[in-house]
């Protein structure tokens, strides 16, 4: 921990040697501390250790004051080891972590959280493995690990969701894992649920009366507004922010939520009011040490000479942050500041240079890109909403029995005139309950299955790797294009799987985006055509989600994908008889019989479970009718009795 006789010297040591000798300045301070203070730590450690507490809040009450020096905390985490105090070195373990991470050392920082982990995992403290998680989950966001963070934020959240009463560290654990989540959907350009997440954030932080946490979430939703052009909510929020932090006294909050405002202040034209806020920031953002923060705050103050006609102070501010980015391998502030100087130097007319930094800002773009795994980010999401499913299912499970235990509970104590009135109406309730559950179990599971099936890993992977194809051949407004409507389609399907029933408009508008997708694969062979007679309004009919993707997807990979020359697929809707609507899908393929003969010759086979999922589906749909929901596959020929496609009549009741 730094003392006061030594800040006088930081001005010198930064005007004069590296940021990676600052660095080592500040550590070289903390062991100067350390060794006065040795004697007095080594009988608080063997205190500690002696009664051996389980709990972050009693730890922290003890070494709160000596939590940054990373010294100390080191002889901690060892003493404890060495007595195999576990809940010491775990404790120790994840400040040291801390630290590194706020002088952005991102690589010792995740290895130190990771033996925190692994620690707490084998002592079986599920406290700690939830603070473990909550901080590697942040070191991983700010590296943009998204997988990886937006994995350990999920489990974080499991774990302290299963706690029954959890403790004010816990809850607050679980208010940053909240919180992680949201700035990875910040990361992802996924304002509205990163807004949504903080928000939800903020809930719990106000029970918990936590001014810094509420600080935080404030300025995040600040800086999500600021992305999405709202620059008055954004200010508001920033506002808050700061207000809050006057309890909290967090210069790194203060620090961020006055950038945001100078931000503001920039793209408002007040460049004089902004830089009046950025440069007293710098001389903060030493001081705390993170060079991240340091480097923003450099190419900020150039972005705002930019923009001010002061080449010379943009050129100098946007190299300093850039210098930083480079040692500390900060990819989205180098993407920033690479831009910056291309703008700079377009507007000198050095069209040369500024084509240099355009390419490198390109270059760093495109690495980022790829750090960015999607496909498995998408795969997190499609399991964490399953999870979710399941988990209503254990609750539902759990309910019942705690239900008949109470019941059991209390049939001692009944007269038994009553006890027979009892008997035979908890009977009828578990009978029914039970019924119930089973009806609820039944369509939970069918729902995972239909999304399973519907964002299986075949689908994801070959649509990414038709988008990146695209990216490779410099076909962009291709790529922007077909990305837009995956993201569209994966959403369309993620919010559909919690409705029982859409209308028709939207599970053809879903299936549309679907077809267009898939017809990259196909070089845009097929054609879909999408016919509705005038008497029929799609808005007003309603049909179960998802049902009728697994009808096409047969149709593509079974009828067509073998069959040379016209691709067709036609989706009718008419007026049927009796109160029902027919939705049929019409394909020229190769027929059913063809289909199956060229399956079986297949060394890989691709298993249809969609339509079986989708039958039992409308089966279970049909208790709310009349009528019921049918399905109807006809088999086409030609005039030679050739097979020449195959039809699905789906018959929707209306009553």
């Amino acid at each position: 921990m730094l003392k006061n006789s030594y800040l006088p010297l930081i001005p010198l040591v930064v005007a004069n040697y590296s940021w990676a000798f600052l660095v080592f300045l500040m550590l070289f301070v903390n062991v100067v501390g350390a060794q006065k203070n040795s004697e007095n730590f080594k009988e608080i450690t063997e205190n500690l250790i002696s009664k051996s507490p389980k709990t972050y809040n009693e730890l922290e009450t003890v070494l709160s004051h000596i939590q940054r020096d990373t010294s100390l905390m080191r002889y901690f985490a060892n003493a404890s080891l060495n007595e195999n105090y576990s809940h010491g070195a775990s404790y120790a373990y994840n400040k040291l972590g801390v630290s590194y991470r706020d002088y952005s050392l991102y690589d010792k920082a995740i290895n130190l959280h990771k033996k925190a982990l692994e620690i707490a995992e084998t002592s079986d403290n599920t406290e700690f493995q939830i603070y473990s998680l909550t901080m590697l989950g942040a070191v991983y966001r700010l590296t943009e690990a998204i997988p990886s963070a937006l994995d350990c934020a999920q489990k974080a959240i499991t774990f302290a969701e299963n706690i029954e009463n959890p403790n004010v560290d816990i809850r607050s654990n679980l208010n940053l894992s909240l919180n992680n989540i949201g700035h990875i959907y910040r990361t992802l350009g996924e304002f509205d649920l990163a807004i949504t997440n903080f928000k939800k954030s903020n809930a719990f932080v106000e029970e918990l009366g936590n001014p810094l946490q509420l600080a935080m979430n404030y300025m995040a939703i600040g800086e999500c507004l600021e992305a999405q052009a709202k620059l008055e909510e954004a200010y508001q929020n920033y506002e808050k922010s700061l207000a809050y932090n006057e309890a909290a006294n967090s210069d790194r909050i203060h620090l961020l939520s006055n950038l945001g405002i100078g931000h503001i202040y920039v793209h408002q034209g007040k460049i004089k009011e902004a830089l009046e806020i950025f440069e007293p920031l710098v001389a903060l953002s030493k001081s705390l040490g993170d060079m991240k923060i340091i480097a923003a705050i450099h190419i900020n103050i150039g972005w705002a000479h930019i923009q001010n006609n002061n080449p010379e102070k943009a050129n100098y501010n946007l190299n300093q942050g850039l210098e930083l980015a480079k040692k500390y391998n900060l990819l989205s502030e180098m993407e920033e500041a690479y831009s910056f100087l291309a703008d700079l130097w377009e507007a000198q007319d050095d069209f040369k240079k500024s084509k240099e930094f355009f390419i490198q800002a390109g270059n760093v773009e495109k690495k980022i890109s790829n750090d960015r795994n999607r496909r498995y980010v998408a795969d997190l999401i499609a399991l964490s909403e399953s999870e979710k499913k399941s988990n209503q299912i254990d609750v539902l499970a759990k309910e019942n029995e705690i239900i008949i235990l109470r019941l059991r509970r209390n049939q001692n104590t009944l007269l038994i005139s009553a006890l027979l009135l009892a008997l035979f109406t908890f009977l009828l309730y578990i009978l029914y309950r039970q019924s119930q559950l089973k009806s609820d179990k039944k369509m939970l599971t069918l729902e995972q299955s239909m999304l399973r099936s519907q964002m299986n890993p075949h689908f994801l992977f070959n649509s990414l790797n038709s988008i990146k194809l695209y990216i490779i051949n410099n076909e962009k407004k291709n790529a922007v294009h077909y990305l837009n409507k995956f993201s569209k389609l994966v959403r369309k399907i993620l919010e559909a799987s919690s409705l029982k029933e859409i209308p028709l408009a939207e599970e053809l508008e879903t299936v549309g985006l679907y077809m267009n997708i898939e017809n990259i694969r196909f070089s845009n062979e097929i054609i879909f055509e999408t016919n509705i007679d005038e008497e029929i309004d799609p808005h007003l009919v309603k049909v179960p989600s998802l049902i009728l993707q697994p009808f096409l997807e047969n149709a593509l990979w079974h009828g067509l994908s073998s069959k040379e020359g016209e691709k067709k697929i036609e989706l009718h809707v008419g007026k049927g008889k009796n109160g029902f609507i027919t939705i049929s899908i019409t394909d020229n393929g190769v027929g059913r019989a063809m289909a199956e003969k060229l399956k079986e010759s297949k060394v890989l086979k691709r298993k249809s479970v969609g339509i079986d999922i989708t039958k039992e589906r409308l089966a279970n749909f049909s208790k709310d009718f009349q009528n019921n929901f049918e399905v109807e596959i006809i088999d086409l020929f030609d005039d030679n009795g050739t097979p020449s496609g195959t039809k699905v009549v789906l018959h929707v009741p209306t009553i």
